[in-house]
């Protein structure tokens, strides 16, 4: 049986969709889609346009982003017809989606910078809102995903923007078939499986098509399950266990007045999941009221946050309790607060005169973490007061009859408290969706020093203080952080944070790390933090701050940190104050509060691609409770851990570590000096199933490395020696090294986060393996510069994955100290270092922009550079003559004003931020034609872009 080709799976999709109720219609190009759409919109408005007032409707279907043209698809347009009559019209029907108009075409072709062929496209209402782009079985769909981004860029704006109506795209190679939002420039990690209710995905195409691409199923997604972020200017769509959760929310308070809850993993995108039911829910009819619950202050206006980025000012965060009460008896339909104002609210009687006309009102209460809050007194004081409430709690780690914990009021479970659990989503289901990452763990009994020295740190299986708080061995667990911090987090491209016992051990561990800083041995930034007040041994209020009102949690007769520690708290905040040249303290619970915000946002802040890293960065924070639940920041990949977990608190501490993050974050990486083997087993079966420890845990260092071997074994059979990459014949060839070399990548990129990872343990050495990168970045170099003169290549839409080979620790600093050690070496040592550079340089994605010049100046001005401690001076001042040769070359070439082009520069250098054409034409002597503008506007932002990479990009850092 041959393969099917694509022809043949875009005309079996087509043949499949007319069953569903499509219209096949066919749309050439631009010009069909207009005649098309002025019919379909007349049909589904029940009017007829004359062409001018088609012309009208055009005008306004074209104004806007992506993001605003959402907005337009799902309101209605009103304007003056020939007869000067108000008329109103609408382009979709989101109350009742059935009502719309649906229809199918393929092979629409549009001319923008490029023309473009589309494949798949479902009109609704005649505006394209699905495109579904196909690849032949046994290629990646990746390179359809790849496509997608292309059409946006070059085509989708042309005939009047309607293509950027699309609301979603779809991908597959018929076997795998993914769906996503339509966004600019995102990652192909925000592409989603569907599923069924019980997560099961749905991969293959003729299947999803069936279940999702239905009328009745695509219509609800677009009338209700995309969700436009006003924050980024986005759009999101709701996967299908977020879909599940708020259908089943919506159904339970439509037919029942029973409690509930969901129970979706950590980092499964709870806050998307619980605005969509809370929005949907408000508007019920019945409801008068919606109350949304957090249990920290520190996520109150986070989540407040979160909740207007998904629509503007559905919700006021409560500053105090007095504003909470007023806002619980006016009209607002959506109120988040904390359970500790809402406790407030309720219990003090002066409160009582406003609040009672709610009392018998149908209140819905949706707690965000519920099994934390609801287990003391509150819970009964909420049910007793609002006689009329339905609860609903959001959990990643229920609780259980097996972690369960006494308190005074008996030991009790989430579902003794909420009910039945309307939707599961479980661990071992986002590892298996891509949505977090797995945990690589290893237990550190023994480590090797300089000198492969083995030095034991005593942690096998024993529970003694007297050893566990020994200072020779918090030493050595120092010494082996010191040592491998970088292996573990990229060179310290990723930050981590330090778990420990208790506030006594966090003291000892801090000084030792500043002592060795001090004596020179290390220069991590380490922070820390903990409560000064009761909270901090309390792990029910791990992420708690002084003054939070947390008492019904507390352990009886906690007393509150010493005064030396606080004492010793406020030397560390000193110290952080220090180096990042801000002033906070523990003076006053205002003052603490926002320490702990600067800390969470300097360590969320290193996803930001303008993040200066080396001045901002912070490596390692210690805490004992803090910061290990509810704390979210992609950039954190590591957990060190010094304390015994069990249970919720030790899968939500390692949950810190497995957000997703590109190709080079494979893992969250967890190091435990103490044996938590039987614990991780336990809380792992506990929360997934029996049999989840494999697919929750990366393998072992020996069972990756035959992983890399076999990568290598087929890479050798494509291309035996680097050498003959260049040999290859045709791009097919090319796109099978490309291929082989990308999954060697992978599998190397897991290796590295081992500490046993050694280059003599593998069938290549370093240099062999960076000849290959070389010739891999040879290939994608060609391709780049193919698709800029408009040369067609099959490896266009390759992924190429550059941040797996991203070496940020090497930079054009390093360089110039090499080109010292030229100077001092002999004629023939020295051509061999001068190799070895070239090398380096083809090798290194940042430093290969600057492989040309950086040449140059070896060849012509090294030979005349006497003194060794005069290179960096000499270097500087080439590379400044070459930059601003090079910013005249781009100027004549493109007629600009170079001083306001230097300053579009200046900006786009210090926010990250691709300036807008409006920007770009301003440093025009003459605007060009509308024709014109696009090809021009974006040909200088990639020259802009090369001059950036090659003379500011990689400098220093």
């Amino acid at each position: 049986m041959s393969k099917q080709s694509e022809l043949q799976l875009e005309n079996n999709l087509i043949k499949q969709l007319v069953g569903l109720g499509y219209t096949n219609v066919t749309v050439v190009d631009g010009d069909a889609l207009l005649l098309n759409l002025k019919t379909q919109l007349e049909t589904f408005n029940d009017c007829t346009f004359s062409e001018k007032e088609f012309e009208t409707i055009l005008n306004h279907l074209a104004k806007g982003s992506v993001f605003d043209k959402a907005k337009t698809l799902r309101g209605r347009f009103q304007f003056l017809n020939d007869a000067d009559e108000p008329t109103y019209i609408r382009f979709f029907n989101s109350e009742n989606h059935l009502e719309n108009k649906y229809q199918v075409s393929n092979q629409i072709t549009q001319e923008g910078t490029y023309k473009n062929r589309y494949d798949v496209t479902l009109l609704v209402n005649g505006l394209p809102l699905v495109q579904i782009e196909l690849k032949r079985r046994g290629l990646e769909i990746k390179e359809a995903f790849n496509q997608i981004n292309r059409y946006q860029k070059h085509s989708f704006w042309s005939n009047h923007g309607l293509f950027q109506y699309v609301q979603l795209f779809i991908i597959s190679n018929g076997v795998n078939t993914k769906y996503l939002a339509n966004n600019e420039l995102q990652s192909v990690k925000q592409t989603f499986f569907w599923s069924d209710e019980a997560n099961k995905n749905i991969r293959e195409l003729v299947d999803f098509t069936n279940a999702f691409l239905n009328t009745n199923h695509l219509g609800l997604m677009i009338a209700k399950y995309i969700v436009r972020n006003q924050t980024h200017k986005i759009l999101m769509v709701l996967r299908p266990y977020q879909f599940y959760a708020v259908e089943k929310l919506v159904a339970q308070v439509q037919n029942t007045t029973d409690n509930a809850y969901i129970w979706h993993t950590t980092g499964s995108g709870k806050t998307l999941t619980s605005f969509k039911a809370s929005q949907i829910i408000m508007d019920l009819p019945a409801v008068d009221k919606v109350l949304f619950v957090v249990d920290r202050k520190d996520l109150d206006y986070q989540t407040m946050k979160e909740f207007n980025s998904f629509k503007k000012d559905s919700v006021d965060v409560t500053k105090n309790t007095d504003s909470l009460v007023k806002q619980l008896a006016d009209e607002s339909k959506l109120v988040l607060t904390t359970i500790q104002k809402l406790n407030n609210a309720i219990s003090k009687n002066k409160y009582e005169k406003k609040l009672s006309v709610l009392k018998n009102k149908r209140v819905v209460i949706i707690f965000d973490e519920c099994h934390r809050s609801q287990f003391g007194d509150t819970h009964k004081l909420i049910t007793d007061y609002f006689v009329n409430c339905q609860l609903f709690g959001f959990t990643g780690t229920p609780i259980f009859a097996d972690n369960a914990s006494k308190n005074d009021l008996g030991k009790r479970t989430t579902k003794d408290l909420f009910g039945n659990c309307l939707h599961k989503y479980v661990i071992t289901d986002a590892i298996a969706d891509d949505n977090v990452l797995k945990f690589g763990i290893e237990y550190i009994g023994r480590y090797k020093q300089k000198g492969k020295t083995l030095v034991d740190i005593q942690v096998e299986d024993i529970n003694k203080s007297e050893v566990f708080y020994d200072e020779n061995r918090l030493e050595k667990i120092a010494d082996y952080i010191i040592a491998y911090h970088g292996t573990k987090t990229f060179s310290k491209e990723y930050s981590a944070l330090f778990a420990v016992s208790d506030i006594k051990t966090l003291i000892k561990y801090y000084d030792i790390f500043k002592a060795k800083k001090q004596a020179g041995l290390h220069s991590l930034r380490i922070a820390t933090i903990f409560s000064y007040g009761a909270n901090e041994a309390n792990e029910d209020a791990q992420d708690y701050l002084p003054g939070d009102d947390y008492g019904e949690a507390a352990e009886p007769g906690l007393a509150y940190t010493s005064s030396h520690s606080r004492e010793k708290l406020d030397e560390y905040i000193a110290d952080y104050n220090e180096m990042y040249t801000t002033s906070f303290s523990t003076k006053d619970a205002v003052q603490f509060e926002n320490y702990f915000k600067n800390i969470s946002k300097r360590l969320k802040d290193r996803e930001r691609k303008n993040f200066n890293d080396a001045k901002d960065r912070l490596d390692i924070v210690i805490v004992v409770n803090m910061m290990l639940t509810g704390f979210d920041a992609k950039k954190v990949n590591t957990l060190y851990v010094d304390k015994n977990l069990r249970h919720h608190g030790l899968i939500q501490a390692f949950s810190r570590t497995n957000r997703i993050l590109g190709e080079k974050k494979s893992q969250g990486n967890i190091v435990c000096f103490r044996n938590l083997k039987k614990a991780t087993d336990e809380a792992i079966t506990l929360f997934s199933n029996k049999d989840a420890n494999e697919t929750i845990i990366v393998p072992p260092y020996e069972n990756i490395a035959e992983k890399f071997d076999e990568a290598l074994e087929a890479l050798f059979k494509i291309a035996p020696t680097h050498q003959s990459v260049d040999d290859l014949v045709g791009e097919e060839q090319q796109f099978k090294f490309v291929q082989a070399f990308r999954r060697l990548l992978r599998a190397k990129n897991v290796l590295e986060s081992y500490v046993d990872f050694n280059w003599e343990d593998l069938a290549i050495d370093e240099q062999t393996f960076e000849n290959y990168k070389s010739e891999y970045l040879d290939v994608y170099e060609k391709v780049t510069q193919q698709a800029q003169t408009e040369k067609a290549s099959i490896l266009e839409d390759v992924d190429f994955e550059l941040e797996l080979i991203h070496r940020d620790e090497i930079n054009v600093v390093y360089i110039i100290q090499l080109l010292a050690k030229i100077k001092l070496a002999n004629t023939s040592e020295a051509q061999k270092q001068k190799k070895a550079i070239i090398d380096l340089l083809g090798g290194n994605i940042k430093l290969r922009s600057k492989r040309e010049l950086i040449e140059k100046f070896i060849e012509e001005n090294l030979p005349h550079i006497d003194n060794v401690d005069a290179i960096q001076d000499e270097f500087e001042k080439y590379w400044q003559q070459e930059k601003v040769l090079a910013l005249a070359k781009i100027c004549e070439e493109e007629h600009l004003d170079q001083k306001q082009f230097n300053s579009l520069i200046e900006s786009y250098i210090y926010n990250g931020q691709e300036p807008i054409r409006q920007d770009v034409f301003k440093c025009l002597g003459n605007r060009p034609s509308i024709l014109k503008a696009r090809e021009i506007g974006e040909r200088i932002i990639v020259k802009m872009k090369k001059f950036v990479n090659i003379f500011i990009d990689g400098m220093t850092g």
